[in-house]
């Protein structure tokens, strides 16, 4: 479908209606092709809120619920998008796949192994699809670097590197203020809390369960200081001021790769900073670094006559030669939708393969892949570093060609 057309209607159950849920909600219902029938969160106001939002856009008032168990038993619901908080999307995920309705999930880690077989038994037994809504797979430079890849830029790839480095210590710190989830996995946990955002991307370079996996991880986490200070400091009048943080500041996971590659994800959320990604991808031919968007191509890059060493030179040239094709036609078409426009593309991404019936652009399999590397780092971070194996969740079906991949011009593969 070329991008703009409008398809066969999507009737969506949207659950989950925080700030995220809002933002994504207003997305969807730009899409013609998009209907809400009915809008779900524990908190009335918050469901009255997304009532509000369809009607003020679409002139029609949608159910509102605040258990999630009627929206997936409706006859009149296609597919549900599940905007709550991390450790509810895998339960509300295999209910709707058992209830018959395609899933959609927001990022976030898993609280265990186990959670995540549920999530690929569902799968199985049901042959519906959940799809994680890893909108950085959809980003403008790590589409572009997709792109470099799959044309030999870097040649045999051996590493990469990405990482969640975003200052968020008002957000958590004030988590209980305004019902954000993500201050009791902070008090509570240390792991790898989100490591999709970089890691979507390097599986796509990488081509996790397409030809390779990742077989273990060791993860390191520093002490917790940075989010303790804060809120000595600016929460000094609650209990959270004596609060004990199980978070480190800084956690390191490295991933060993089945193929020999190996993955450094780096989580710092906890600590003043500017935001980054940390993108970083390696191979016989050159470098690629994010943060000061430089690159090396070996036999391209112009030498520096005053230095005897290689020299980095700027990515702009690249980025515009090697822009994606989902790019060049979003842009004519018109970016929309929050994160620079990647929001939109994901969310599509989701609406066509059910439009279409078919195996979504980040498949259930990829979902769960990702998001186990957070329970995983949490063991292996409590052991001081220990390796631990991570599941094969295709079961070797990695090993040989798939069939199920998505198709058309939103397919990562």
């Amino acid at each position: 479908m070329k991008m703009g057309e409008k398809g066969k209607t999507v009737r969506l159950g949207i659950i989950g209606l925080g700030g995220r849920g809002r933002g994504q909600t207003e997305t969807l219902i730009q899409m013609p092709d998009v209907e809400v029938v009915a809008v779900c969160d524990v908190y009335e106001d918050r469901v009255k809120l997304g009532q509000e939002l369809i009607m003020k856009h679409r002139g029609i008032m949608p159910a509102g619920e605040t258990d999630f168990r009627k929206v997936i038993a409706r006859d009149d619901v296609d597919a549900v998008c599940v905007f709550t908080s991390w450790e509810t999307h895998v339960d509300i995920c295999v209910q709707a796949m058992y209830a018959g309705k395609r899933a959609a999930m927001e990022v976030g880690g898993a609280t265990s192994v186990d959670e995540c077989w549920k999530l690929v038994r569902a799968k199985e037994e049901t042959g519906i699809e959940c799809m994680m809504l890893e909108n950085c797979c959809y980003g403008k430079e790590e589409m572009t670097i997709l792109n470099m890849v799959n044309q030999g830029v870097f040649g045999t790839l051996v590493h990469c590197q990405g990482g969640y480095q975003h200052d968020l210590r008002d957000e958590i710190g004030n988590g209980d203020i305004n019902r954000h989830y993500r201050q009791r996995h902070f008090l509570n946990r240390n792991a790898e809390l989100y490591p999709t955002h970089e890691l979507g991307p390097i599986a796509q370079y990488l081509k996790i369960n397409r030809g390779n996996r990742m077989v273990s991880l060791c993860a390191m986490s520093s002490k917790a200081a940075g989010l303790h200070e804060w809120l000595t400091e600016n929460r000094a009048d609650t209990p959270l001021a004596n609060a004990q943080v199980n978070q480190g500041d800084i956690v390191t996971t490295l991933i060993k790769c089945a193929n020999g590659e190996t993955i450094v994800l780096t989580h710092d959320c906890t600590l003043p900073r500017p935001y980054s990604r940390g993108g970083r991808v390696q191979g016989t031919k050159g470098i690629w670094m994010e943060d000061n968007r430089s690159i090396y191509i070996e036999g391209r890059t112009q030498a520096d006559p005053t230095h005897w060493t290689h020299v980095w030179e700027k990515d702009t040239a690249y980025m515009e030669e090697y822009k994606h094709p989902l790019w060049k036609a979003y842009e004519e078409f018109g970016l929309r939708g929050g994160h620079g426009g990647m929001d939109y593309l994901v969310l599509r991404g989701f609406i066509e393969s059910v439009q279409k019936n078919e195996c979504p652009p980040i498949d259930t399999y990829d979902t769960a892949s990702w998001m186990v590397i957070t329970a995983l780092s949490e063991q292996s971070a409590a052991m001081g570093g220990m390796p631990v194996p991570i599941p094969d969740f295709t079961e070797g079906r990695w090993l040989q060609k798939r069939t199920e991949f998505a198709t058309g011009e939103y397919a990562l593969n």
